[in-house]
């Protein structure tokens, strides 16, 4: 497994790790679940990504990637984009972790930002019941923390 900082969640009643990682290589596997993610993506713009040295963060379970968001950093600030989990495993707290180790683990950067312009009038209710649950405040365009 190619990793960069890792932390792990045991997910109850099964007693079993999901782990949020920082993406620095992909695997066959992980690029088969990020389409599944993110299907309208190409892997060469995650590949690119990761090679240019910017954070991407996902999720793992069972060996899976199950949500990912790639990190925009502009000194101490930062743009949270195209955070993702797959429909199948949403309200079960993976994208509230995801969050919370991305922040965690990238401590020198003190504002956060997630653009909302590309949501739906039905995704965005819940996107913004999701990020008010992770600490972020309600801006025209989007969050901020």
């Amino acid at each position: 497994m190619n990793l960069g900082a890792i932390s792990t969640l045991l997910l109850w009643p099964l007693a079993m790790k999901l782990t949020i990682e920082r993406l620095i290589t992909l695997t066959h596997q992980d690029v088969i679940d990020l389409a599944k993610i993110w299907p309208n993506q190409l892997p060469v713009v995650w590949q690119q990504w990761i090679t240019e040295g910017k954070p991407l963060f996902a999720a793992r379970f069972n060996e899976r990637l199950l949500g990912a968001v790639k990190v925009a950093v502009y000194d101490q600030q930062a743009e949270l984009q195209d955070l993702c989990v797959r429909e199948v495993t949403r309200r079960r707290g993976v994208g509230l972790y995801l969050i919370e180790e991305t922040l965690r683990q990238l401590p020198e950067i003190k504002h956060w930002y997630l653009n909302g312009e590309d949501l739906t009038a039905a995704e965005r209710p819940q996107m913004n019941s999701f990020m008010l649950a992770c600490g972020f405040s309600h801006e025209a365009q989007g969050w901020r923390r």
